[in-house]
């Protein structure tokens, strides 16, 4: 079983994996540490990641990028600030925003749900080549300011993926684990305040983190959903188009294809510009031959990108309010995210906070390893160090119902903003019949424009009135789990009943074992009945979800053969074209001349298939079938071109061989002295087997024509040397008896007889003691 994170990003992907020595970088299949986050339809498959990149500028209208700016959001929602960035058409898919592309040659439209789980599929499938093992347990980061809708959007993703999702957790939650659980040096008492700055492409966040000894908590978190690289690049496009539009007179907004050219011209130009004072933007033939030289200061760029960066200090002053911190409590400003690396970023970082920024984690993995730290310590798969983690909620949620007879109340606060998660709460309510509650955001104006504020519905069924005719008590559990979502556990219904209880002694008081306990009678909530409820939430429906998976299934095997397919067919022309290369130069000797003519028109003749309309569209088995007919006989002379090399060498070998045990067999050395003449005799007469095998063997060889099927195969001779060496080894290797040494007896003391009285008197102590022996301590 692997453990996995993923690291999401508007632009770009990390995989990270748990193994026994750490965590490890997962590369693509172009050895690429990142795989770009983006999704294309073509006329037979779908293409995906890197792929997907080299298709973005001749097939923009059928890829889709930011897959994470999109996912469980209403087509409304993402009209607002997605539309520029997205090549496809946006259309509405089940109440959830989607593209409308061309796929197999039929407009198809998926969701954003989709399109996400088709990524994570590919995601999977890296990983899992890597790994040489099944992925299943993932843990994946997701912004902090992700709706409920949107978190239960890429848990749905991954059901669709056939993941195994532990959690979702927060990018800057991610980014502290991977900070906190390396440090041998937290403090046990007073916690440590650090800061994580996350500014990846397409937003910007900033969490206050408290870190103590084995444990980490978020205290609070701010973010801006519209300030991150692609806001600079997007600072940048919109530049040029004036100056473009005043110098040329042309529209550049109105071709897709230059604006998708522009932008990545752009991107280019800021990367440039980090690093040099003065740079230029060069697109060769942007629009009607137009050629594009434009040079400019680094200074111009800062002055354009700053309305974006100011909304920076708005988050960072917002997250030390909440944490009620200051600049002074904060041990260290941490960053993580790509575009810090723009030096107007990093300088408006320092002057917001006062003082210098640190950049000990590594900016573009920091989140992956994060996340593969929290999938190892939710796996069973692996003993990782205690580590408590507590985030927070970032939205206050209520709980709202219509007007009922002798309540006034139509609302409950449960959660407020930074309030810790995970986190369960019993709600009372108090009722005659069945009712329905909503839990809604209870600030619309915290969330982006047009975002629906519900988050779930639930209605409570089978309640009646207590025998007695009073309302009934009905608790309701909820639960906002590590994922951030928001759900009801159960609900049942309660009574006031009297409850004989025993009573405690008191303290110091002893108590009769024997004595009868002594009981009162207590009133308390007892639970009567358990309660059917049913749940609406925001996200796709079961029966959707069930759609997709199945969908999903049928795309993933239609591009698996389409890939099989495209091997064979590569496959047939790579061997045409070697194998025509070869016959008609170095192995042209070792097939017969009409055969040579009648396998060359063969060959021409597949290639001119190959080229055809049939040929180039054609299946599977029809490639297989037209390279195996082509092999029947071109490996056969392959095998006889390689015989020819290869017999020589071997046979030399085992000459070699033969000489040598020969030469040791028949040899006077002293160091095989020890070897009986019967042993000798017996490698002697090994080697003259194996002589007489080779020379009428290769004689026969040497009467075929170079286009004969070998008679005499190298692998044969190879076999025969081998048999030679170990026989012959096992005897002459053997290993000299050693001599025998006769060590002569000490030669023993005259001892001088004692007097024997003294004697007696010696013997007399010792049988007389009777004293017991001490034991011998084996400890």
């Amino acid at each position: 079983m692997s453990v996995v994170g993923f690291d999401i990003g508007t632009l770009q992907s990390v995989i990270a994996v748990a193994r026994n020595r750490g965590i490890d970088i997962i590369t693509n299949e172009v050895s690429n540490r990142t795989t770009p986050s983006m999704v294309s339809f073509g006329p037979k498959q779908r293409h995906l990641g890197e792929m997907a990149k080299n298709l973005e500028m001749s097939n923009f209208k059928n890829t889709v990028s930011g897959l994470k700016r999109i996912i469980g959001r209403s087509l409304e929602e993402v009209l607002v600030d997605e539309a520029k960035f997205i090549g496809a058409k946006l259309v509405d898919v089940h109440g959830e925003a989607g593209v409308e592309v061309n796929y197999k040659g039929k407009p198809t439209k998926f969701s954003a749900t989709q399109l996400y789980s088709m990524y994570l599929g590919r995601l999977r499938d890296t990983t899992a080549s890597e790994l040489k093992n099944k992925v299943s347990d993932v843990v994946i980061s997701v912004p902090g300011w992700y709706t409920d809708r949107q978190r239960r959007a890429v848990m749905q993703a991954c059901q669709i993926a056939n993941l195994n999702c532990l959690r979702l957790i927060n990018d800057s939650t991610a980014a502290a684990l991977s900070y906190g659980i390396t440090k041998s040096d937290l403090p046990e008492d007073s916690p440590r305040n650090v800061v994580f700055v996350d500014m990846g492409h397409g937003s910007f966040s900033v969490a206050v983190v408290a870190f103590k000894k084995g444990e980490l908590a978020v205290k609070a978190n701010a973010f801006s959903r519209n300030c991150g690289g692609r806001d600079l690049d997007q600072a940048l496009v919109e530049h040029f188009i004036r100056i473009l539009d005043e110098k040329y007179k042309v529209d550049i907004k109105s071709n897709p294809k230059a604006m998708i050219r522009l932008r990545a011209g752009c991107e280019k130009l800021k990367k440039n510009l980090s690093a040099n004072p003065i740079a230029n933007l060069n697109i060769e033939n942007l629009l009607n031959d137009i050629d594009v030289n434009i040079a400019m200061k680094r200074e111009e760029f800062e002055e354009l990108i700053a309305p974006v960066l100011s909304h920076m200090g708005e988050s960072i002053k917002e997250a030390l309010e909440v944490s009620g911190l200051t600049s002074d409590d904060i041990y260290a400003i941490e960053t993580v995210g790509g575009s810090i690396r723009v030096p107007a970023v990093k300088k408006k970082l320092a002057e917001d906070f006062g003082r210098e920024l640190s950049y000990t984690l590594n900016q573009d993995e920091a989140v992956a390893r994060g996340c593969a730290f929290q999938c190892a310590m939710l796996s069973p798969v692996f003993k990782v160090r205690d580590f408590s983690i507590r985030d927070v909620t970032l939205y206050p949620i209520d709980l709202v119902w219509e007007p009922v007879v002798g309540d006034d109340d139509t609302s409950l606060s449960i959660y407020t903003r930074s309030h810790p998660t995970p986190s369960t709460k019993v709600f009372t309510f108090y009722r005659r019949e069945n009712f329905s509650v909503d839990a809604v955001y209870s600030k619309p104006e915290d969330l982006p424009v047009g975002t629906n504020t519900s988050i779930i519905s639930f209605s409570v069924k089978d309640v009646k009135p207590t025998s007695s005719g009073d309302v009934s008590i009905v608790k309701v559990k909820g639960r906002l789990d590590l994922s951030g979502v928001f759900n009801i556990n159960s609900a049942y219904a309660v009574e006031e009943k009297d409850v004989e209880e025993v009573v405690p002694p008191k303290e110091g008081e002893e108590v009769d074992p024997e004595a009868e306990p002594v009981t009162r009678v207590v009133r308390k909530l007892v639970k009567v009945a358990d309660l059917p409820f049913e749940i609406k939430t925001q996200g796709l429906t079961d029966s959707i979800v069930s759609q997709f998976i199945t969908a999903e299934l049928d795309m993933h095997k239609a591009d698996t053969d389409v890939v099989k397919t495209e091997n064979s067919k590569n496959s047939l022309e790579e061997y045409i074209y070697d194998t025509r290369s070869k016959i008609e130069g170095s192995h042209k000797k070792y097939i017969k001349p009409e055969d040579c003519k009648k396998f060359l028109l063969s060959l021409n003749e597949a290639e001119d298939w190959l080229y055809s309309e049939e040929g180039e569209d054609s299946t599977y088995d029809s490639y297989v079938k037209k390279l195996d007919k082509l092999k029947s006989v071109g490996d056969l002379v392959q095998e006889r071109a390689v015989e020819a090399d290869a017999r020589p060498k071997a046979s030399k070998q085992l000459r070699d061989a033969v000489h040598h045990w020969a030469d040791l067999a028949t040899s006077s050395d002293s160091k095989y002295s020890h070897i009986t003449r019967e042993d000798r005799e017996k490698v002697l007469a090994f080697i003259d087997r194996t002589q007489t095998w080779l020379d009428e063997k290769s004689e026969r060889q040497s009467k075929l024509n170079l286009w004969d099927p070998p008679f005499l195969f190298s692998h044969e001779i190879l076999k025969e040397r081998e048999s030679l060496t170990k026989f012959a080894s096992s005897i002459m290797s053997k290993p000299k008896p050693k001599a025998t040494v006769v060590e002569s007896a000490p030669e023993s003391a005259t001892a001088t007889p004692a007097p024997q009285g003294e004697e007696k008197e010696e013997m007399d102590d010792i049988e007389q003691s009777d004293e017991p022996k001490e034991e011998m301590d084996v400890d």
